[in-house]
């Protein structure tokens, strides 16, 4: 398995906003499932839908658009900013007694990574280290989440996805995706919540319910 590292000097995520002819295209180069573990029904079951990046109206439309694709797929899709205060964020006990006392089920954490990486072959990286547990990667994704801004003539999005099963405490379900020069911030998180459904969907997490 190949897992993404952001390299290069701590920063801000640059994205390119102006006007590109292609359209934004997001590829999933890594993918990981935990090994030994049983196909996980989050059907009817609420699914709590979270982005860690400093810029909280990105946050909020891109929670919201992640939250209505686990609704199209039979869960009930709940935004973390409903749940978690925003002055709580980075305190993992907190957040944990939110989530709980909310009653949620599971967990999707989409986190930005950088813009610049290197390839590292790692097989239990997502089941190891602060990975292991919901929210000690809560706890230790927030305490330097990247700020959205600036520009740059060329730039590669890498953005790291977790599926947690919050019954067991544990991931059973990771990914990078990676994008190149997208359009405008709005557009490419309602993407990338989009394609994670998608992704979602087609790896028997969740299914699409009828209309």
């Amino acid at each position: 398995m190949t897992v993404l590292r952001t390299s290069g000097a701590a920063g801000a995520v640059l994205l390119c906003l102006a006007a590109l002819a292609a359209a934004d295209s997001i590829s999933f180069v890594s993918t990981w499932k935990a090994p030994g573990a049983a196909p996980i029904d989050f059907a009817g079951k609420k699914v709590g839908a979270a982005l860690i990046v400093d810029d909280e109206n990105l946050r909020v439309s891109a929670e919201e658009a992640l939250a209505r694709e686990l609704d199209a797929r039979g869960s009930i899709g709940v935004p973390a900013y409903r749940v978690v205060p925003r002055e709580e964020l980075r305190n993992k006990d907190a957040a944990k007694g939110f989530f709980e006392r909310a009653g949620i089920a599971g967990l999707v954490v989409l986190r930005l990574v950088g813009t610049e990486t290197t390839s590292t072959d790692s097989p239990v990286v997502w089941s190891s280290g602060y990975y292991a547990h919901p929210w000690d990667y809560w706890g230790a994704s927030w305490t330097q989440p990247y700020s959205i801004g600036g520009g740059g003539q060329h730039t590669t999005i890498t953005v790291e996805v977790l599926l947690y099963d919050l019954a067991r405490d544990a991931p059973i379900w990771a990914a990078v995706t990676r994008s190149k020069d997208p359009k405008d911030v709005q557009t490419y998180m309602k993407k990338l919540a989009a394609d994670v459904g998608k992704r979602l969907e087609k790896d028997h997490l969740v299914r699409r319910t009828a209309r």
